[in-house]
């Protein structure tokens, strides 16, 4: 099940927008985000739903109006804060992000790492995720040789690795045939019953069609 209303909000938007010069990517977006809630953000492309994504994680920041995350202003933190606030959150990228140089293994246990984990911590830790999601016999490859259902894998592997208690999804399944597609959503929906938020911006309409969530569509930059 996931969370429709009450006062246990984690992320809440007040009148965001966001503008690059004159193009307007977020127009007053006003959202509430409750705990363990699965959220599709939805829409055509250069709808908005990416921006939507930077700003939650402060890739981005907003032009005018303000964003709550579990607690923290983003307006008012400062550098030094900003890591703490990226703890709170596992991010799944369209093109994973990998880094081509380190192994599997490497590219999931470096944020494991940055968070000060100690060694002899972190490699049953990256092992259980990487059984979790499928992919502990390739823990020593690299990425240049997987496919692209195992590079997804990887990149949720990393999300989960810390156990967030938000993940955000930037079209996860954008390129991906149906049957990896199907299995990366499950994965989603795993993280979800562990207890954490989940927020995938996706134009994939049948996915959302056979998934239980609720549904914020956005149309130029605008809450539909």
């Amino acid at each position: 099940m996931y969370a429709v209303q009450g006062n246990n909000s984690i992320i809440r938007m007040f009148h965001v927008s966001k503008w690059y010069g004159k193009m307007v990517a977020l127009s007053d977006v006003t959202l509430n985000v409750c705990q363990n809630e699965f959220i599709f953000v939805t829409g055509p492309s250069g709808a908005g739903k990416s921006t939507m994504i930077k700003l939650l994680y402060m890739g981005e920041t907003v032009s005018s109006g303000s964003i709550l995350v579990d607690g923290m202003n983003l307006a008012r933190i400062s550098k030094k804060q900003i890591p703490m606030l990226r703890r709170k959150f596992g991010v799944i990228f369209q093109d994973f992000k990998l880094i081509p140089t380190k192994t599997v293994f490497q590219n999931v246990s470096l944020v494991l790492e940055v968070a000060g984990f100690k060694p002899k911590e972190i490699y049953p830790l990256v092992m259980d995720v990487l059984e979790r999601v499928g992919i502990e016999d390739r823990s020593e490859e690299f990425p240049p040789v997987l496919s692209g259902g195992e590079k997804q894998r990887v990149a949720i592997a990393r999300a989960m690795v810390g156990t967030p208690k938000i993940v955000l999804a930037d079209e996860p399944t954008g390129s991906l045939d149906p049957d990896s597609a199907a299995h990366i959503f499950q994965l989603l929906r795993s993280v979800h019953e562990r207890g954490a938020t989940v927020i995938i911006a996706t134009h994939d309409q049948q996915m959302i069609n056979n998934h239980h969530g609720r549904v914020v569509r956005l149309v130029k930059g605008r809450m539909a």
